[in-house]
């Protein structure tokens, strides 16, 4: 089907808008729906009124947005601040004759505009999938005759017909049905066939709740209908959901906002570092070919040219990471963002749960029993008080007859879930129902309709040893026990009905969250089977319970380990769900979460002030609609919040692509995959946890990064302006050759051993880190200063104290020396930063000292080589001048790890006072 891509004016009836439609077209009765459609129940709409309504509300498709320029959105890439600074480099590098540098970050420039400028046109894809979702034929009565039309020539007041297998190609009325259901979890989060008819509901009436209408995009699951269209296009739920998506703005992650703010600290740093440079030498009168040559090599020295190509090599490598965990990741920031997420929205259905309908519990003649096993698997069994399996075939066929699901060996399931539990219950029993139905042969049956709320089947089955003529009825408790009269005993004496208990037992069980359903059956006469076969509605009376089930949505089995380790790490977890309230606080309460459930109206009716300061307070949301999802995402981002939602339904879409970490499930709609920033390939919200993890190791990894990648700029720039400042070479500390060899070769290897370190002991034991701190952070940039100065001072010594005087025009011990003190501090700012504040000199070592051995290779033949030596203005040192190097070297490890051993001692000693502190407060042990 054609999505229509013409931009909409605002005055359009297509243009889209989020607000429910005016009319409440599900609280009106039949006829007036019709009337209020303008339509005719018995013919339909005569084809030119059709074609004026077309013309006017304009075809049935979603309406997506012109997609952006690519060029645009190059240019906008070229114009951030990094990619400005990789230029000049680029420019710089050409001017002083580093042609092969210059080509090596022109490439990167050019990497990281195509990059860039992918993302963002993926950013429209969400819309466009959603649109290829809707269903291509409809049946519509047109000038009272039945015809096949496109789904996007459907207009408001066209009357449809509907049976089992269709998608609904529009929101509409029901005006008849017959034993109609449909599925519309992928709207509203409901697990199971929502029973639909023509019945009107209250205005007030929730989305989930209203079963007067047939919603675009929802299944048909069983029986027939007539409807009349009532909303079209953008005008359907699926198309609010459509202008949600269209209105979401995900924004940037939190590293690239970190970054960009580095990025013009940096930017002002280096720069200001030059200029201040530039103007001490046009002073004292140096030469422009003099300071242009001074300016050059602050620059290079200034700007981390490393900082974009390590950032994107760690995030690909957790990308791949996460990839191997069967998580795939749409754009390398979402890495680093999942170790920040500190609130995570779950769906419920097929992502904390397991998305198969199994029963739990039953009651028996006055007795419990306990179903083990999970899904659709025929393992288990029915257990007893005494955890003894139960036999008990009988009570199996009671079971397996009146259903027409099955349920295959591999768990393959065709038709309605809840009929598929109580195959596998049968099974469990020992029934295998396709050959009971086989052996078992219906001889008549009232059919499920959502107005009576049971079937029953009339069959000849086996009854204590002789073959009876049996009436099996299933279906709503309430209804069935209303219809009861007896019941049978676990020993299946027949005995006057407890309606008393079984109304306790339901209630226990509906408070657990669990569905329920009845099971009776009525024993006949053979001389009664041609009347039964002729009228058996009249039949359903006068029976016999057999008892109750209570069937639920069993939780995966990794879902409550992956909370509580998300409980540990500090991170909220509250689950959003379609489902009833009372249900999904008993799921709720089985996982663990916190305290507190809510219901959708509920929800609606507190303002925005009223539901941030409850929301601390509330960890499971029932019955809620898309608008609440994306609500409570938004409400929880307001309060600082990096929020991960889950989801594998189109109602989950826009609440997904608003989140910092859109996540959807691998076997979800299209949709909900294109919104989100990472699928889980298996489905499994365990995964999810661990992604948070990696994304905590990767994070760690680029403050690390950081921290060394600062603390040698930080050095180098105030060794510059210290030669600057003291005439020392005329301002030239270390020749530019010298900085671009140490920056690409020295550092490469330093880089590597960080990134190649391992992962930082307990990284879910502790809370997520603030993002309002962010990367620039006052403890930061102490560190960045204080380790920095200490690099520069050692390296300042022999330029001021060395062998010789040193020169911008030719090469000398001192500055070799100046050289080397620099190069080396760099591979130990590698070996003790990867860590803080835990120290960097102990294992696990081994990996990183492995790697940090060629640049100490690299600096000593960089010195005593003499193609090196003409190559970057280096000479060799003797004896006494590499011990020189070398004493010097030690000061800065002592500051490092000195630095770092008393923030342990301080950090030992808060938590010392802390528990000192709660035993003093503790209440007295009773």
């Amino acid at each position: 089907m054609s999505i229509d891509t013409t931009p909409q004016s605002p005055q359009s009836p297509q243009s889209p808008s989020p607000e429910e439609p005016g009319t409440a077209w599900w609280s009106l009765p039949p006829d007036d729906a019709v009337a209020e459609a303008r339509s005719d129940a018995a013919r339909g709409l005569a084809d030119a009124d059709a074609a004026a309504r077309l013309a006017d509300v304009g075809p049935n498709a979603l309406v997506s947005a012109p997609p952006p320029n690519a060029w645009r959105i190059a240019l906008g890439q070229v114009g951030q601040l990094m990619t400005l600074m990789l230029i000049a480099v680029a420019i710089v590098s050409l001017l002083i004759g580093q042609v092969s540098t210059a080509i090596i970050v022109a490439i990167l420039v050019l990497y990281n505009v195509i990059s860039g400028t992918r993302q963002e046109l993926k950013a429209r894809r969400s819309v466009d999938a959603l649109a290829k979702l809707q269903t291509p034929r409809a049946r519509v009565l047109r000038d009272g005759s039945i015809r096949l039309v496109d789904a996007t020539g459907l207009v408001p007041g066209d009357i449809v017909d509907l049976e089992a297998g269709d998608l609904v190609p529009a929101d509409g009325r029901i005006l008849r049905a017959a034993n109609l259901e449909t599925q519309e979890a992928a709207l509203t989060g409901e697990s199971l066939p929502i029973p639909k008819g023509p019945t009107a509901n209250e205005a007030d009436t929730a989305l989930a709740d209203r079963t007067a209408m047939v919603f675009q995009n929802t299944s048909v699951t069983r029986g027939t209908a007539r409807i009349v269209v009532a909303e079209t296009g953008m005008r359907t739920q699926m198309g609010r959901i459509a202008s949600l998506l269209t209105e979401v703005d995900s924004g940037k992650s939190p590293l690239q906002r970190e970054l960009d703010g580095l990025t013009k600290v940096l930017g002002l740093i280096a720069w200001g570092a030059v200029l201040v440079i530039i103007v001490i030498g046009a002073v004292r009168g140096q030469s422009v070919e003099e300071l242009l040559f001074l300016g050059t090599a602050v620059a290079i020295s200034a700007i981390p040219t490393g900082l974009p190509v390590f950032v994107q090599g760690l995030l690909s490598w957790g990308a791949s990471k996460l990839a191997a965990e069967r998580a795939i990741v749409a754009s390398l920031n979402d890495v680093e963002t999942l170790g920040a997420t500190s609130a995570i929205c779950s769906d419920k259905t097929g992502t904390l749960t397991m998305n198969e309908m199994t029963v739990r519990t039953a009651w028996m003649g006055g007795d419990h029993f306990r179903v083990t096993g999970e899904g659709y698997s025929f393992t288990g069994q029915m257990l007893g008080a005494t955890d003894e399996p139960v036999e008990a075939k009988t009570l199996g066929l009671a079971i397996s007859l009146p259903n027409d699901a099955t349920v295959s060996t591999e768990g393959v399931v065709v038709g309605d879930p809840t009929e598929a539990a109580l195959i596998v219950l049968g099974a469990k029993l020992g029934i295998d129902a396709d050959a009971a139905r086989r052996d078992f042969p219906r001889l008549a049956e009232v059919p499920f309709d959502s107005d009576y709320k049971f079937m029953a089947t009339l069959q000849r089955m086996p009854v204590r040893g002789e073959t009876r003529l049996v009436l099996l009825v299933k279906g709503a408790p309430d209804v069935v026990l209303g219809r009861c009269t007896s019941m049978l005993t676990t020993d299946r004496e027949v005995e006057p009905v407890d309606a008393d208990a079984a109304t306790r037992e339901l209630e226990g069980m509906s408070a657990q969250g669990l569905r329920t359903l009845a099971f009776a059956a009525r024993f006949l006469d053979d001389a009664d089977e041609g009347r039964v076969a002729a009228d058996p509605m009249s039949w359903v009376g006068e029976l016999t319970l057999i008892g109750l089930v209570g069937i639920v949505d069993p939780l995966r089995p990794e879902a409550k380990t992956a909370v509580e380790v998300a409980a540990s790490a500090g991170i909220e977890v509250r689950m959003i769900t379609g489902d009833h309230a009372v249900t999904a606080g008993a799921i709720g309460r089985e996982l663990g979460l916190g305290r507190g459930a809510v219901s959708g109206a509920e929800l609606q009716g507190m303002s925005d002030e009223e539901l941030t300061e409850r929301l601390p307070d509330l960890h499971v949301f029932g019955r809620v609609t898309p608008d609440d999802k994306l609500r409570l995402v938004r409400l929880l981002q307001a309060q600082g919040a990096i929020v991960a939602m889950t989801g594998d339904a189109v109602n989950d879409a826009a609440a997904i692509k608003q989140a910092d970490v859109g996540v959807a499930m691998g076997s979800g709609s299209e949709v909900t995959k294109q919104a989100a920033k990472l699928v889980l390939t298996d489905d499994n919200f365990a995964t999810l946890v661990h992604a948070v993890e990696l994304g905590r190791i990767v994070y760690a990894k680029i403050t690390a990064f950081l921290r060394f990648q600062m603390t040698q700029l930080i050095s180098l720039i105030l060794l510059f302006l210290a030669a600057s400042a003291f005439q020392i070479a005329d301002g030239v500390a270390l020749f530019p050759a010298q900085v671009l060899f140490l920056n690409f070769f020295v550092t490469l290897f330093s880089v590597l051993a960080i990134a190649a370190d391992a992962p930082p002991p307990a990284t879910m034991s502790h809370p997520p880190r603030d993002p309002r701190l962010g990367i620039v952070n006052p403890h930061a940039v102490a560190e960045w200063l204080g380790y920095g100065l200490v690099v520069f001072l050692v390296s300042l010594v022999p330029l001021v104290w060395g062998p010789d005087a040193p020169s911008p025009d030719e090469p000398s011990a001192s500055m070799t020396m100046a050289y080397v003190i620099v190069g080396f501090g760099t591979v130990l700012s590698a070996l003790m930063m990867r860590r803080s504040p835990e120290s960097g000199l102990v294992a696990p070592i081994a990996a990183v000292a492995k790697l940090l051995v060629w640049p100490v290779l690299i600096i000593i033949l960089s010195t005593e080589l003499g193609f090196l030596q003409r190559l970057l203005g280096t000479v060799s040192l003797t004896g006494w001048q590499w011990l020189e190097c070398l004493v010097l070297l030690l000061f800065v490890v002592v500051a490092v790890e000195g630095d770092k051993w008393i923030r342990r001692l301080r950090a030992a000693e808060r938590v010392r006072m802390a528990e000192q502190r709660a035993t003093t407060h503790a209440p007295p042990v009773a």
